[in-house]
């Protein structure tokens, strides 16, 4: 298969299964949506929204993807979702901030794996019992 290289304005798209595929560059997000998303050499970083739970390799590619496929504008809840977090009610705007500042930061995303490997992310101590 050869693609001629085209303008910039047209992406182009094959059939599958009847569905229309976009062909775009390869990335991080062309995992695919349907597999158990597994860690990947080099992916240290969690998306810890929900049951979301995708691996990325830096923050701010989580932090990308959380403001999309989570924050975009078709599919934010009105709160944020992330795992031991508050859900106040938030504008749009106001949690892609909140995102960045409190879950996407580097120490934050690994705070949140060490929580996450205990099982304990609501539950701020570990246990010694």
């Amino acid at each position: 298969l050869f693609l001629q290289s085209t303008p910039a304005t047209s992406i182009p798209t094959v059939h599958v299964q009847g569905q229309q595929i976009n062909l775009q560059p390869p990335s991080y997000t062309a995992a695919s949506q349907h597999a158990e998303q597994m860690k990947k050499p080099g992916q240290n970083f969690m998306c810890l929204w929900q049951s979301c739970k995708k691996w990325f390799q830096t923050p701010s590619q989580v932090f990308y993807h959380a403001a999309t496929e989570h924050g975009g504008k078709d599919v934010y809840p009105g709160q944020c979702l992330w795992e031991g977090c508050e859900p106040f009610q938030r504008q749009r705007f106001s949690f892609i901030t909140h995102l960045q500042d409190k879950h996407c930061s580097r120490d934050a995303l690994l705070a949140g794996l060490k929580q996450d490997e205990h099982g304990q992310a609501g539950n701020q101590k570990p246990s010694n019992k």
